[in-house]
């Protein structure tokens, strides 16, 4: 089915595979100035995250794109934009929804509206073009079920409380991930974007309790039996349950207590070498193949009600009613003003507690 999507777009317009098109957008021209720069270089977008690797793949079989990445947090990403300015070695980064807004206010992003630009929800995208959400993540538990040490797989936050097993979240300091797992927990217990403190509070309890673990959740440390239960995006968790050597040792669930939906955003660099390149390369990501790319890497795209997607792929998603207890962000200037203020609540409050 993949091949179909690439096949409907060889020889020929991404104009042509999407359906809402945006008057200023001279696509043509476009991938003719990017042809010409020959390379798109971007920072946190790895082959095995949200399947990146199928949308370089194809713009390099159609618009004969080089690219490398390097793999980098969101926070990372904007610092390094900022810092190299003239000498930018990245042309394009994918932060998480919170970051959108700080890299516009650090002045490091250009804007680019993609042809499909109506048919992004308003709230998932910046009036100007300087970001939009390509796909969205919910905070899920990925579980081994081989080092529980005799307790039940949690199903939910509360189960956390009480289990023998080790948690991992990651580094809440720079991770979009970890930071967005706080406010899941937060929301789950009748928290908000304001106040996070009953995340606070059960993590430093866990800690008490010898059972956080300072274990990033990847598919390295989870192959070495280093992450117990892990916090991390549904479509991280399933993309990592499927390259197990046993991927039936493990479980992937949304915490039935409520967890938060968010998503992850391009951001073009202001000084980028390839400046038309990442914003075809943008232009991609939202098309339907692009989106349906998105879709196989265990992402949900933007342009869900405006696809359809291929049974497999379908196949690959956790069931909708996992999602009921599920919430957005409703005040998205509240939780970037608690996301800066978390990595030293955390440290404080949770790290210092660790045995």
């Amino acid at each position: 089915m993949k091949q179909f999507f690439l096949a409907s777009l060889l020889g020929t317009s991404i104009a042509l595979c999407t359906s809402a098109m945006a008057a200023d957008v001279d696509l043509k021209a476009l991938e003719t100035a990017a042809k010409a720069e020959g390379a798109v270089n971007s920072v946190g977008m790895p082959d095995e995250w949200a399947n990146w690797k199928g949308t370089w793949e194809d713009l390099n079989k159609l618009y004969g794109l080089k690219h490398v990445d390097t793999d980098m947090s969101s926070a990372q990403e904007v610092a390094k934009f900022a810092a190299e300015k003239d000498n930018a070695s990245a042309d394009i980064g994918d932060v998480g929804a919170a970051f959108g807004p700080i890299a516009v206010a650090k002045g490091v992003t250009q804007p680019y509206k993609p042809s499909t630009w109506e048919q992004i929800p308003d709230w998932a995208k910046d009036k100007d073009g300087h970001w939009a959400l390509a796909y969205t993540g919910t905070i899920a538990f990925i579980v081994n079920k081989k080092l529980l040490h005799g307790s039940e797989v949690p199903s939910k936050w509360s189960d956390l409380k009480t289990g023998k097993y080790k948690v991992s979240i990651g580094d809440v300091s720079t991770a979009a991930q970890a930071s967005n797992g706080v406010l899941a927990a937060a929301l789950a217990n009748q928290g908000d974007e304001k106040n996070i403190q009953p995340a606070l509070l059960m993590f430093a309890d866990i800690a008490k309790q010898g059972r956080l673990s300072l274990a990033n959740p990847t598919i390295a440390t989870m192959e070495k039996g280093e992450v117990e239960v892990g916090v991390v995006w549904d479509f991280n968790g399933l993309s990592y349950k499927a390259k197990m050597a046993n991927p039936d040792d493990y479980v992937v669930l949304i915490p039935s207590d409520g967890s938060v939906i968010s998503g992850y955003t391009t951001i073009i660099n202001k000084y980028a070498k390839h400046p038309n390149a990442a914003k075809l390369t943008r232009e991609y990501i939202f098309s339907d193949a692009g989106q349906t790319n998105l879709a196989r890497g265990n992402a949900r795209p933007i342009r869900a009600e405006h696809l359809t997607l291929p049974d497999d792929v379908k196949a690959k998603l956790l069931p909708n009613e996992q999602y009921k207890n599920v919430t957005p962000i409703k005040d998205a200037e509240a939780w970037e003003k608690t996301a800066k203020a978390l990595p030293q609540k955390w440290q404080e409050e949770v790290i210092i507690n660790m045995q």
